[in-house]
């Protein structure tokens, strides 16, 4: 049987620990069918145990980055060399490890390489900065080695092909599956006053200060009582939140609620009008496909994920994402049922390779 190996060992948490647990479900069954051996290199098995894998637990990975790269460029070759032969070494996190196989791939999960810094994200969050910069650095080591480089979107093919002098050929696009609402999920609901909905966690390169600066701006134009702008974050939940609320946490429209559960989180998107979505990067932008089932109006960051994400959908405007005043003018059109801004976003089909499924990709890779 050939071997294929699959390193995840700084995979705990988020949307990367669900591509790891779909990555592995799939190959559970590819096992099934006694074709190959799967080895899963993880932090902690528990979070990804399936059958027919076998596991390697490097729990010690995370503590610090000198650790991590003796992993990637020491451990991991050690192992490789036990595990041989090894067919195909797919590495689910950015970097490029030093190991003996006869084909590699990495998996480009992150779009920090691309976040246009300011200062003052040093203060509300340092390592997004210097992960940031380090992925930079981490992608170029042996970058030259994987005979594929997945990635989500078209945008990041186009910007990770640019930065490291290396042909579109060799980038496979492998989009998130887009799936309709789910039932009991999704209702037909509907605010009292008009409510845009942003949905995302408290990380300072996700620009809530966007949409706090333009909810203060509509408020004082049109008063209190007309529309309310509900946050998925807390008033205290790191340094950047507690900023924001001690900007912005007078402004009567503006509503910290916190963290919410996936039930909560699709009881708003069904109850919102419209939905916000301000940050500056993202690999993909999760709760623009969420909400697009929904089939109401979505004001955007004028940026290439998110037309990226929002392509199919008929009722979106973009703004410049440092621009509060733009973004103002676009909600009050909204709350005033002018939709002469919203237009649909068209469709356009990546060039291959391009992978809609687990299958699909590994078709590629093994190949």
């Amino acid at each position: 049987m050939k071997t294929i190996v699959i390193s995840a060992v700084n995979i705990r948490q988020g949307g990367t620990l669900t591509i790891l647990r779909n990555c592995l479900e799939y190959l559970s069954g590819v096992v099934a069918n006694g074709e190959y051996r799967v080895v899963a290199l993880v932090h902690n098995k528990d979070l990804v145990c399936y059958p027919g894998i076998e596991y390697i637990e490097m729990p010690d990975c995370i503590k610090g980055w000198g650790r991590r790269l003796w992993c990637e460029y020491v451990t991991m070759r050690a192992v490789s060399k036990k595990l041989a032969p090894v067919y195909l070494w797919l590495s689910l996190h950015d970097t490029t490890p030093r190991v003996n196989a006869v084909r590699q791939a990495v998996y480009c999960q992150t779009s920090f390489p691309f976040l246009k810094l300011r200062p003052r994200d040093l203060l509300f969050n340092y390592k997004i900065v210097l992960f940031g910069l380090f992925t930079r650095f981490a992608y170029r080591i042996g970058i030259k080695k994987n005979k594929y480089l997945v990635v989500q979107a078209n945008w990041l093919r186009d910007g990770f092909a640019k930065m490291f002098g290396l042909p579109r050929s060799r980038f496979i696009v492998a989009p998130p599956e887009r799936k309709a609402a789910e039932p009991g999920l999704l209702y037909d609901g509907k605010s009292d006053v008009y409510t845009f909905f942003m949905a995302s966690i408290a990380d300072c390169h996700k620009n809530f200060e966007t949409l706090c600066e333009a909810a203060r701006l509509l408020q004082d134009e049109v008063g209190t009582g007309k529309f309310r702008v509900v946050l998925t974050i807390g008033a205290d939940d790191n340094r950047y939140s507690k900023w924001l609320h001690s900007q912005w946490g007078t402004v009567e429209s503006v509503e910290f609620a916190g963290y919410m559960d996936k039930k909560r989180l699709y009881d708003n998107y069904s109850t919102a009008d419209c939905l916000v979505f301000a940050s500056r990067v993202e690999t993909w932008g999760l709760p623009i496909s969420e909400f697009a089932v929904t089939g109401k109006p979505m004001l955007l960051a004028d940026l290439p994920y998110a037309y990226e994400t929002a392509a199919g959908a008929h009722r979106v405007a973009f703004f410049d994402a440092c621009n509060a005043v733009e973004l103002k003018d676009l909600m009050k059109h909204a709350m005033e049922g002018d939709c002469s801004m919203f237009a649909s976003v068209p469709h356009v089909t990546p060039e291959a390779p391009v992978a809609n499924t687990w299958q699909e990709l590994f078709d590629i890779l093994l190949g």
